[in-house]
């Protein structure tokens, strides 16, 4: 008898505020914390995962861009819906049909987005910042121990 296991979810990764002042793979033009703790999280468990970019909906995270001060915050409701609508033609695009997803993402970026999937699952949902470092955290021990 042969047992397959089904791929990881796409994981979703959201962008942050802070950012190198120059053109970089996207995956190193973000600094936070909490962005070098979720990618080293999915680089870990070697999913595959995609960056949620306030500016450029999608981004591989070999994608070389520069730096840009777009938020979602600083959206107005209309420009979020339009936005997600991108993100999911740029996921069809991608993937051609639905999946699974994990979102490592608040809410704004996940609003309009969840709706592609096959199922979505969101692992931090309703933490706070201080408590999703730490949930991150506490999974890459797991991951390297």
């Amino acid at each position: 008898m042969t047992h397959t296991t089904d791929p990881a979810p796409l994981h979703l990764v959201a962008c942050v505020s802070q950012k190198v002042d120059r053109p970089a793979p996207a995956a190193q033009l973000y600094r936070s914390d909490w962005f070098n703790k979720a990618r080293a999280y999915v680089e870990a468990r070697r999913v595959p995962w995609l960056i949620l970019s306030a500016e450029h909906g999608l981004l591989d995270p070999g994608q070389v861009v520069a730096p840009y001060d777009r938020t979602l915050l600083d959206m107005t409701r209309a420009e979020r819906a339009a936005w997600a609508a991108m993100v999911r033609q740029q996921l069809t695009d991608r993937l051609g049909a639905p999946c699974p997803l994990t979102f490592l993402a608040g809410r704004l970026y996940r609003d309009g987005v969840t709706s592609w999937a096959t199922h979505a699952a969101v692992p931090m949902a309703g933490l706070g910042i201080g408590s999703q470092k730490g949930w991150l955290a506490a999974r890459l021990r797991e991951l390297v121990a």
